[in-house]
């Protein structure tokens, strides 16, 4: 009897689920005979199922339940919101003795006597309906393909407690359908999944062992070994896998509830409900996928009156997508509300002194919108039972991160906001990279692994700065952090190094570069828990065993960023500091540097780093286009802006007109000049500050006094909300003419 307890209740848990979302679901569509047969049916299997397991007071408010919805299907009651708000609430009080059942094992003691009370008013025509609030609309999401069930109970028959015939009219069961699924003990797929990962691990040694010897015997059969494993490590890994709708099954009422205490509309789109992942993942991404959901339907969809002031729908709009790309899950949660504010998110960071009041002029809108990850941040006005965007938003990032993911978010005030997840398929076999310093061996998840860059002593001598102590990989004209792997674990530094490995790695939306001295392999590797001894250190994901035998580490990308203190702000502030401090140490060596020299109008000719350029065009004046007071150009299938290099300039005056482009790979723009005059190579010494905007100094070059451009300056007028602001700007330039 213990066993179809245990049965009964895994059973009811499942549906009771799905029995939500009908109701939910049947609000929006009270004519909907199959949704309200589904209703009816689930309450009906619990409550014949309560008589024959003797929980009487399950059976009594289960009852009670079903006694309404006859009444709902025979047409004698309207499925309105009131009514359905009763029934919720009667599956509320069933879910709550399910859960002391599977607690205790006895069914509770308790008093339903007023849910049960609520529910007969409604039978006897006593009940006074609510007028009607704020409709939240879910469309039918499309169901789900049979799968491998897993529950956590020990592996059972796959037929259900018998219930009596007569206590299940009208019921449709599909034998097909209860033939294609089992139930599976959770610990049983752990094991199988174990055992997997010691035959892969034998696998590797086998592999490596006859690749010593090719005339081996044991070439083929290792060979057909390999195959057998690696289909056999797909098919355990598939029985890991759970739809993703397994995740928010719950979310519909959840933003039901919610959009009726607030008083909105909302309207909640699911799509991709049959996206798969592996079973820890999917339990790890459980609550930060519902706290970004609740973000969304509170804090970030209006009221209707603010929406139909501000021209939009009453009626808000969440929607949650999922979908694989490239070996990831993608997961994004967005809605069409007011979005987020960068000058209200800069304006808390200073109160709650995070931030000096110039610090936060400082931070472009990405940067500024990053500040709600911080622990605590909010910009509620008040505290309510529902947080607001910020509030532990910082968990959700920490969560994401720790199964090797990546939290990415996007805004536009008036318009709405959304954060992208980015998530590995499973956890528990991986790719690693195996690198090696100071004789030592570590393995690091691909997942984190942006590329690798070889660094040798004559060729990339110049491409390592050290900027008050710190290093500086300077990598396709941006600087990137460095963090030397030995240096951090404590393991004995290797003096007169020819050359090295960089390995460039991203945690969230920072990079850094890991140094090493050498790259064994990429394997597969089957990821074990580390001992007590090295569990509190963050550094270490766990630890592998390498086809030799040897038991190496598995570095953590996130925790060697925390351990070197490299975060976003940091990586940023970093970079720009030593890109001053690089301009500045550049001017005042005289280095020679190749500078394109160009004629604005101006009684100087300006001053440009080669290495800053793009392009270099000459563009019809047909071709240039005045819209949203910018000028523009059809240039690459896109538009380009182009902006002036001086005051007054028209840009139309002369064709074709030279322009200089500049671009970082996803961002262009076009500089207007009078002429391009010449590519020179010179030593530069800057000699007096610029006295107007657009110039940081004026340098003697090929003896001519020669301006030179704040690149910047310009471009932030095409794109305000790229590379750095204007008081960055500024403070660089204190720093060149110092």
């Amino acid at each position: 009897m213990d066993d179809v307890l245990r049965e009964f209740l895994t059973e009811s848990n499942e549906n009771l689920v799905r029995l939500e979302q009908d109701i939910v679901e049947l609000e929006r569509a009270p004519g909907d005979t199959a949704l309200l047969n589904s209703i009816f049916r689930t309450v009906h299997t619990i409550k014949g199922t309560c008589g024959f397991l003797g929980l009487e007071r399950l059976e009594r408010v289960a009852h009670a339940g079903e006694s309404v919805l006859v009444l709902v299907r025979d047409g004698k009651l309207e499925a309105s919101r009131p009514l359905m708000t009763s029934v919720l609430a009667c599956v509320d009080v069933i879910k709550d003795i399910l859960t002391a059942i599977e607690q205790t094992g006895n069914e509770p003691t308790g008093d339903d006597t007023a849910i049960i009370a609520s529910l007969d008013a409604w039978i006897s025509g006593d009940a006074q309906p609510a007028p009607a609030a704020p409709q939240v609309v879910v469309p039918p999401a499309a169901p789900p393909e049979a799968a491998v069930s897993v529950p956590a109970a020990p592996v059972q028959s796959p037929t259900p407690p018998a219930v009596p015939a007569a206590a299940q009219p009208n019921e449709q069961r599909t034998q097909d359908s209860a033939d294609a699924t089992l139930r599976v003990n959770v610990h049983l797929l752990d094991r199988l999944m174990n055992l997997v990962g010691e035959l892969v691990l034998s696998r590797n040694q086998l592999i490596q062992l006859s690749a010593a010897n090719e005339d081996s015997p044991y070439v083929a059969p290792v060979q057909r070994l390999n195959r057998v494993a690696t289909d056999l490590q797909e098919a355990v890994m598939k029985t890991r896998m759970q739809p993703i709708g397994n995740a928010w099954g719950k979310l519909p009422r959840m933003v039901r509830d919610l959009a009726q205490e607030t008083g909105k509309s909302i309207e909640l789109e699911l799509s991709g409900a049959e996206t798969e992942l592996d079973r820890q993942i999917l339990q790890a991404i459980q609550d930060p996928l519902t706290h970004m959901v609740r973000n969304s339907a509170d804090h970030g969809v209006e009221s209707p009156a603010t929406r139909r002031a501000a021209g939009k729908s009453e009626t808000g709009r969440v929607r949650l997508n999922a979908y694989h790309e490239g070996g990831h899950v993608i997961i994004e949660v967005s809605d069409d509300g007011a979005g987020l504010d960068s000058t209200k998110i800069r304006a808390k960071a200073v109160e709650r002194g995070m931030l000096t009041r110039e610090a936060a002029a400082a931070l472009n809108e990405p940067q500024a919108l990053r500040l709600i990850f911080e622990p605590g941040f909010s910009t509620a006005e008040k505290v309510t039972n529902v947080s607001g965007r910020g509030v532990g938003m910082d968990v959700v990032r920490n969560n994401i991160e720790r199964i090797g993911g990546v939290v990415e978010l996007s805004s536009k005030l008036g318009v709405g906001t959304t954060v992208r997840v980015r998530i590995p398929l499973t956890l528990a076999i991986i790719s690693g990279l195996i690198v090696g310093v100071s004789g030592e061996w570590f393995a690091m998840p691909q997942i984190g692994i942006v590329e690798l860059v070889r660094v040798t002593e004559d060729g990339g001598a110049r491409s390592i700065e050290n900027v008050h102590g710190a290093e500086f990989l300077r990598l396709r004209d941006s600087l990137l952090p460095l963090v030397h792997l030995d240096a951090l674990l404590g393991l004995p530094r290797r003096e007169h190094v020819q050359d090295y490995i960089i390995v460039v790695c991203q945690v969230g939306d920072t990079r850094f570069g890991v140094v090493v001295y050498e790259v064994l392999d990429t394997q597969e590797i089957v990821v074990k828990p580390v001992g007590r001894m090295v569990k509190q250190l963050d550094t270490y994901a766990g630890c592998t065993i390498l086809g030799d035998g040897r038991v190496i580490m598995i570095l953590d990308a996130a925790g060697l960023a925390s351990k070197a203190r490299i975060s976003s702000a940091n990586a940023e502030s970093a970079a720009s500091r030593a890109n001053a401090m690089l301009a500045t140490a550049t001017v005042n060596q005289g280095d020679r540097q190749a500078l394109l020299l160009l004629d604005a109008g101006l009684p100087a000719l300006q001053g440009v780093p080669l290495s800053l350029v793009a392009r270099l065009e000459e563009i019809p004046a047909s071709r240039f286009e005045r819209a949203d007071g910018r000028w523009l150009v059809q240039y690459r299938d896109s538009l380009l802006t182009i902006v002036p290099a001086r005051d007054g300039l028209d840009v139309t005056a002369k064709d074709p007109r030279p322009v200089v482009v500049f671009s970082d790979g996803q961002h262009a723009m076009g500089l207007a000049v009078e002429e391009i005059r010449d590519i020179v190579e010179d030593n530069m010494v800057v000699e007096a500050r610029g006295g107007r905007h657009g110039v940081l100094g004026v340098a003697i070059v090929n003896g001519r006094a020669t301006e030179l451009l704040d690149t910047g300056y310009f471009i932030r007028q095409a794109h305000p909300d790229w590379v750095q602001s204007e008081d960055e700007t500024a403070a660089n330039a204190d720093k060149v003419a110092a």
